[in-house]
C-alpha cells in the first residue's frame, strides 16, 4: 500500500476545528477528536436554533397582538380575519410593534377590522375582570 502524505490538508482541518472550539471546556478545546465532536454538536444546535428563533418570535408577536385585541374587545382570530377582509396587509411583527408602541393606531386598526367583519356574526362582549 502506498504511503499517503496529506500535505497541509490535515493541519488545516485541525486548525479549523480548534479555532471553532476555542472557548470550549477542558479537552473539548484542546484535543482534536473531542473538539471535532463538540464543534459538530454545536453547529447542529446553532442550525436548529436559527429555525427555532423564527418560531419563538412569531409566538411572541401573536401573544402581544392577542393581548392588545382582547383589551380592545376582540379576539385575535377575528381581528386577523377582519384585517384580511379589509385588505390591510400587515405582518405580525409590525402589528406587534404597533400594539406595544402606539395603542391609538392599533385601536384604529381594530376598528377597521371590526367594520370589515360580516354583520351576521356577533362580536364578543368586552369583558372586564374585577381584581
Amino acid at each position: 500500500m502506498p504511503r499517503v502524505k496529506r500535505g497541509t490538508g490535515r493541519r488545516d482541518y485541525r486548525h479549523k476545528t480548534m479555532k471553532l472550539a476555542s472557548g470550549f471546556f477542558l479537552t473539548k478545546s484542546k484535543l482534536n477528536r473531542a473538539a471535532q465532536e463538540a464543534v459538530e454538536k454545536s453547529l447542529k444546535y446553532g442550525y436548529v436554533g436559527r429555525r427555532r428563533k423564527k418560531r419563538d418570535f412569531r409566538r411572541l408577536w401573536i401573544v402581544r397582538i392577542n393581548a392588545a385585541t382582547k383589551a380592545a374587545g376582540l379576539s385575535y382570530s377575528r381581528f386577523m380575519n377582519g384585517l384580511k377582509i379589509a385588505g390591510i396587509d400587515l405582518n405580525r411583527k409590525v402589528l406587534s410593534d404597533i400594539a406595544t408602541q402606539d395603542i391609538k393606531a392599533f385601536n384604529a386598526l381594530v376598528e377597521k377590522a371590526k367594520a370589515a367583519l360580516p354583520a351576521n356574526t356577533p362580536l364578543p362582549l368586552k369583558t372586564t375582570t374585577a381584581a
